[in-house]
């Protein structure tokens, strides 16, 4: 194995055959899940050795099995067990709460991956890709239009330039002509140049961002290998060669969105000069730059656009190419129109004041409109793939594509808004002396409480329904322990956890009732701002009282919730980064968004699986190529997601030593429902078919795992009958005192676990394993 550890960075596995001293040798591959453990507690032995990987994520044994490969006598009739641990690949520090910021880019890169399953249909699948695409691109075109309207508009125009605002923050002194006695920092251009810095810094930090975690998290090479005669990857692209290994793609991205973010702060920043050139009729040179910028504008973002629509994903091969001039020559030439229009804006303009607000409501309107017609264009294409094959669990009838993306933007345009409308009151204070944010930022503000009344609406739904299933649920825990004394308190509190599990398969009608208000309510504020002009409150003004009273109070509250959700969201996310059980409980979300990689937007929390996937598949194949031996791959909650993911990049030949187990598992219920083109039942069934054995436990107690649902006599195949729990209703002599509820966890701790473990490893008998092939074939 030593061998081929030496030639894992090429790309390619060559080494020995396998050992026949070792060839009896069985392997149990233990992946865990959601919130991550330690290898001591995963190998129940506070001894272990890491024989694989490095900090980030990695593969350890008990130190008594460290060579157990050389011993293979002493491992007859039981395996070696090896932990594979993955917890810091999306765990860590505190730091990495900040992630949650990204939340809007990491929701609209779900939305590419939750189109419905099809068969043909190549351009419209493209087409729904392409749709996704230029959503993420919105959504960075939002972030740093909404940063420019904090450091321009606001600050550098608004405040600086109003005597009261600039004594009040006597940080900005230099920048007013009042204080300042008309200093050279003081001119319009000049102020405008200066706090273009932020825009264009904070876009140079996101591209650094996302260079430096693809370089950290996304950069394994998975295993190169010839598909063999008789494979088949076309009912999910899991199993192309190249789906984890995006770096063509991403590389595109990321020079796109930094071009576009730093033209969007160009435009902010040679907009009003420009516009002052043009109407005041000043020196002939600055007007032919102004028009010259304006071109140049217009064709940054044609390439822009071109790159984005040109390419999408290549999956039936790694594509290890990559368009050096495109992904330099992009960002730097916006770079060097940057600096060139900072020269142009901070030129001497005499006669140019800043009075009023600069003209941000046609930028975040015709955002808003343009981020409208595509979720309904999605919404479009994703109902024409639907009905081509049919699945009544697909979630949403095939919608929640769309959905999703319409919340991504439904959060960028709230966050925008939110932060603008905090930072105007925090400048102005009570005093009313600036012009404040766009009125349309103040509309998405102020959507915020009429939001949360539905929210609060569909929770008072889902309790009526969890109260009345509890009733139901508690008829069906007394059947199931039949001759037990009965205990009201226990009965009530098994029925009440089997009742909240039940809530996670609700979370589409939230999901789509929450995405189709927020448009309707976007919808109806871009309408507010074009037929009135003015924010909520002045719009109200002359109509009925309760209708005035409600567009005041929305207005209002708008802006604090969103400053105490940004609050909530940065203080959750450490907490959940720091404390087990806070992550344990919104963990699972996370996990699932950055399981896919960076489709639609290279600017989203990084992929872990992309380093995830890889490792565990060549750890599977340089076992299974050295000792020919057995190998059950077991994985718990996510990491049940991961081991199938391993597994269908496997080669048929390989795939078809290994043995499966998953408990906990979302495959179906998550997975299934949510991302059908890739865990749908076709792709879902011929996993199955392809390895040796697969079982699948689950408890109805669990709101994460559930049935894995296979079609006709594959189901029961698979899936178990439910395990109890709790494994004992009362005292007994093998429980004395009283058993827990273990829900999602503790899945060993069930002697089925142990049963259905026994039945896959007696089942991958070394005679029935295939082994290597004859003529030394150097590729997996």
């Amino acid at each position: 194995m030593e061998r081929a550890r030496e030639h894992a960075s090429e790309g390619k596995l060559s080494g020995p055959a396998q050992r026949p001293e070792a060839a009896d040798t069985a392997l149990e591959l233990l992946v865990h899940g959601v919130g991550g453990t330690t290898p001591e507690e995963m190998l129940d032995d506070p001894r272990t050795v890491r024989i694989s990987g490095d900090d980030t994520a990695a593969v350890y044994r008990r130190v008594d099995d460290a060579d157990a490969e050389r011993r293979p006598d002493d491992y007859r009739g039981k395996p070696v067990p090896e932990a594979y641990v993955w917890c810091n690949l999306t765990s860590g520090n505190g730091t990495r709460a900040l992630w949650l910021l990204l939340l809007p880019f990491m929701v609209v890169n779900l939305a590419h991956w939750m189109r419905p399953a099809t068969r043909g249909r190549t351009r419209t699948v493209r087409l729904y890709g392409l749709l996704v695409r230029l959503a993420g691109l919105t959504l960075t075109v939002l972030l740093v239009a909404a940063a420019c309207e904090v450091a321009l508009d606001l600050t550098a125009w608004q405040c600086a330039g109003t005597r009261a605002c600039a004594e009040a923050h006597s940080w900005l002194g230099f920048l007013s002509p009042d204080l300042s006695d008309n200093g050279w920092w003081s001119r319009p251009g000049r102020r405008l140049a200066l706090a273009a810095l932020v825009p264009a810094g904070l876009t140079c930090l996101l591209w650094y961002l996302s260079h430096r975690t693809w370089s950290a998290y996304e950069s394994q090479q998975p295993v190169s290998r010839r598909p063999e005669p008789a494979e088949e990857t076309g009912r999910t692209g899991l199993g192309r060669p190249g789906f984890w290994y995006g770096r063509r793609l991403v590389a595109r991205l990321r020079a796109a969105h930094t071009a576009a973010g730093l033209l969007t702060v160009t435009a902010a920043v040679g907009g009003p000069a420009a516009r002052f050139d043009r109407e005041a009729g000043g020196p002939a040179v600055l007007g032919i730059l102004g028009l010259l910028l304006y071109a140049a504008l217009v064709v940054g973002a044609v390439v822009v656009l071109w790159v984005v629509c040109r390419r999408g994903r290549i999956e039936h091969r790694l594509d290890q190419e990559l368009d050096a001039t495109l992904v330099r020559g992009l960002p730097l030439g916006s770079i060097i129109l940057f600096a060139l229009t900072l020269l142009y804006a901070g030129w001497s303009r005499p006669g140019w004041h800043s009075t009023g607000r600069l003209p941000g409501d046609t930028t975040f309107g015709g955002l808003a409109l343009a981020q409208g017609l595509l979720v309904i264009t999605l919404g479009v294409v994703a109902r024409v793939l639907y009905r081509t094959r049919p699945d009544p669990r697909t979630a949403l009838r095939g919608l929640a594509g769309p959905a999703v993306a319409m919340l991504a933007c439904a959060l960028g345009g709230v966050m925008s808004g939110g932060v603008a409308q905090r930072v105007a009151d925090w400048l102005d204070g009570t005093r009313g002396s600036l012009p404040g944010p766009p009125v349309l930022l103040t509309w998405q503000a102020s959507v915020i409480p009429p939001t949360l009344l539905v929210l609060l609406g569909l929770c008072g739904r889902l309790a009526l329904r969890t109260w009345r299933l509890r009733a139901v649920e508690t008829r069906a825990v007394e059947l199931d322990y039949l001759g037990e004394a009965k205990d009201t308190t226990r009965t009530g509190r098994i029925a009440s956890t089997r009742a909240m599990a039940a809530l996670t398969d609700r979370a589409s009608l939230m999901v789509g009732v929450i995405s189709f208000v927020t448009l309707l309510l976007g919808a109806g504020a871009l309408v507010g701002v074009l037929t009135t002009g003015g924010a909520p409150a002045q719009a109200a003004r002359g109509s009925y009282a309760f209708v005035r009273g409600a567009a005041e109070a929305a207005q209002a509250l708008g802006s604090w919730l969103i400053g105490l959700g940004f609050i909530l969201l940065v203080t959750s996310g450490r907490r959940a980064y720091k404390d087990q059980a806070a992550r344990r409980t919104i963990g699972i979300l996370w996990d699932v968004g950055t399981f896919w990689p960076r489709a639609a937007h290279p600017f989203a929390p990084p992929c872990y699986a992309e380093r995830a996937v890889p490792d565990l598949t060549w750890r599977m194949v340089t076992w299974t190529r050295a000792t020919g031996g057995r190998l059950v791959l077991s994985g718990h909650s996510q990491g049940s997601v991961l081991a199938a993911a391993a597994a269908w990049q496997l080669k048929p030949s390989v795939r078809r030593r290994v043995a499966l187990l998953t408990y906990g598992s979302p495959l179906e219920r998550l997975y299934g429902r949510w991302f059908p083109a890739h865990f749908g039942p076709a792709a879902l069934t011929s996993l199955h078919r392809e390895v040796d054995c697969w079982r699948n436990l689950y408890r109805l107690t669990d709101p994460i795992g559930g049935p894995v649902r296979l079609p006709g006599d594959c189901g029961p195949q698979v899936d178990r009958a439910p395990l109890k729990d709790p494994l004992a209703y009362g005292r007994t002599q093998e429980h004395p005192l009283p058993a827990p509820i273990l829900g999602h966890g503790d899945y060993q701790a069930d002697p089925a676990f142990a049963e259905e473990r026994e039945r896959l490893l007696a089942r991958l008998r070394p005679e029935a394993v295939p082994g290597p092939r004859p003529d030394g074939d150097a590729t997996a």
